[in-house]
């Protein structure tokens, strides 16, 4: 039984076969040591068949088939060409030997080519990979470490961007960023009032918000100078005129030392810097709220952005998240208390991240854990919908949302809750009727541009034929006829039409028809005035008048 190789390089496909082989005779050491002699393997491994690629990109999408387990036109065509053809209803008298078996059962499935996947297979595989170069006479040395280089490079960054539409790693840095940003922007705001403080001490009793405290700290400079005429300024800044006089009384009557000039310049510039790394924050969290909203809508509609945030980051991405159960989603963020509850035997943790959560908050102490646990059943089913569903809507998270609500109206009142399949019928509906909605506000869009571009061609086609058929008036009385033929016939349609889409297409289809009669009695005024400058002959007048009575 005849054995071909196939082997999928960076430059193309090639196709081996193997001679005076006995598989069951053959030992894979005695096959591993005769496959660095290549005088050996030469005689028994020979090149029947090579395909290159066309292009890189050709080579990329042929790498990304093969690497799936799929088998492309080009794969197929190359082996039906190459191979032996198999007579209907007989066995073959051949195999295939492939690296992989997924794409050897799909090779199998499509053709009917028996494929093996071995150890013996994947030594001779090797050999073929230690002398592929040799095989091919017209390959250049280096081509070859060239291709294998660029594919891998573009093979490696097709996979990187795999998935566009759920670029979740935006979402992991962002809120990395924004727990480091919160850390440095008080730790800064902190350094700012002990800094100032020397100069004013006052100031830090009277006002605690660390933004307010490092605008006052640039806005007052030398507390000497900061008299009544800037109340108004120091009202805007402070949003309470009450405080603005607090702040001029306190700056009289201040115990603080003076501080040279270079030193009120450091402390205004470092205020500055902390003003704008807060500024830059808020941008961030916007930011962070829009991705969110982007890629997990339910997720964080249920939950909110902050904590949906959390819950991706720390598991690595929505996918995962998605694959979690709800029992681990209910501790993730808690894994210390959890190992250390289990070593020493004690209470394992009730929540982990999604504490953080307003309903656990609002909870009694009691039903706290009961809350955490309901809440993580319905935070897995919003990452699993955000994560595989294909259009990205708000509507299951805001049905789970007001499940959680009922839930702690049950805990908290006794008000029995409605069933989940209740809740999930009415979400599907409701997102069914928005899909229809939206199809439907772009159809009428679709209809009336091909609807208006039929009547700029039939007016085009009309003004091309009278300016053709003036003399002859009966043949323009004939057209006049046949045109208004199909327009009775267009209206019989647009009638159906209207019996079939009462609900939508009753307004828009009145306004067809009126810009259709109006576009009418132009054309016939135009074409009497046409008339009426060629014919100068009263008879002819009289004609027209009985070809368009019999009209």
């Amino acid at each position: 039984m005849a054995l071909f190789l196939l082997y999928e390089t960076s430059s193309g496909y090639s196709l081996f076969v193997a001679n005076g082989l006995d598989e069951i005779g053959q030992n894979t050491e005695a096959v591993r040591n005769s496959v660095s002699d290549l005088n050996r393997f030469g005689k028994v491994v020979q090149l029947t068949a090579f395909h290159p690629f066309e292009s890189a990109l050709d080579a990329l999408n042929q790498c990304n088939s093969v690497s799936e387990g799929i088998m492309t036109d080009e794969l197929r065509n190359f082996l039906e060409l190459n191979l032996p053809k198999v007579k209907e209803g007989k066995k073959a008298k051949f195999s295939l030997g492939v690296a992989e078996p997924k794409i050897g059962s799909h090779i199998f499935e499509v053709t009917k080519i028996p494929c093996q996947s071995n150890e013996f297979v994947h030594e001779l595989l090797r050999g073929v990979r230690l002398h592929f170069e040799r095989f091919i006479k017209d390959l250049k040395p280096g081509d070859l470490e060239k291709a294998q280089l660029g594919l891998g490079h573009s093979y490696s960054r097709a996979k990187v961007k795999f998935n566009v539409n759920r670029v979740d790693n935006m979402v992991i840095q962002a809120i990395f960023l924004l727990d480091t940003l919160d850390k440095d922007v008080n730790s800064f705001a902190m350094r700012v009032r002990e800094w100032y403080s020397w100069h004013f001490p006052e100031l830090v009793k009277i006002v605690n918000d660390n933004y307010i405290y490092a605008k006052l700290a640039k806005f007052i400079d030398d507390k000497s100078k900061l008299s009544e005429d800037k109340l108004p300024a120091l009202t805007d800044i402070l949003g309470d005129e009450d405080k603005a006089k607090e702040v001029v009384e306190a700056a009289k009557a201040s115990m603080g030392q003076d501080l040279s000039p270079i030193d009120l310049i450091n402390v205004q510039q470092f205020a500055q810097r902390v003003m704008d790394l807060s500024e830059y924050r808020k941008k961030l969290h916007e930011y962070l709220v829009t991705k969110m909203n982007d890629i997990a809508p339910n997720l964080a509609s249920l939950i909110g952005e902050m904590v949906g945030a959390r819950l991706i980051s720390h598991a690595g991405s929505l996918t995962n998240l998605a694959k979690c159960p709800s029992s681990t989603l209910q501790i993730l963020g808690a894994e210390k208390a959890l190992f250390r509850a289990l070593k020493t035997r004690g209470n394992t943790p009730k929540y982990g991240l999604i504490f953080h959560s307003s309903f656990i908050g609002r909870a009694s102490a009691r039903n706290k854990g009961r809350m955490a646990r309901y809440l993580a059943n319905k935070c897995s089913i919003a990452s699993r919908i955000d994560c595989f569903a294909e259009s990205s809507t708000t509507v299951f998270g805001e049905k789970l949302r007001e499940q959680v609500e009922e839930r702690l109206d049950f805990y908290d009142k006794g008000v029995a809750p409605r069933k989940n399949i209740d809740v999930m019928k009415a979400a599907i509906g409701s997102a069914e009727n928005k899909d229809t909605a939206m199809e439907i506000e772009e159809a009428p869009a679709v209809a009336s541009a091909k609807k208006s571009k039929k009547k700029k061609s039939k007016s085009d086609t009309a003004e091309n034929g009278e300016a053709e058929d003036k003399p002859t008036v009966n043949g323009g009385a004939a057209e006049d006829a046949k045109s208004e033929k199909k327009r009775k016939k267009e209206k019989r349609k647009l009638e159906q039409e209207q019996a079939v889409e009462k609900s939508n297409g009753t307004d828009r289809v009145d306004a067809d028809e009126q810009d259709g009669t109006a576009k009418k009695k132009k054309t016939k005024k135009s074409k009497d005035q046409d008339t009426e400058e060629l014919q100068d002959a009263s008879g002819m007048k009289k004609k027209k008048k009985k070809s368009k009575g019999e009209v």
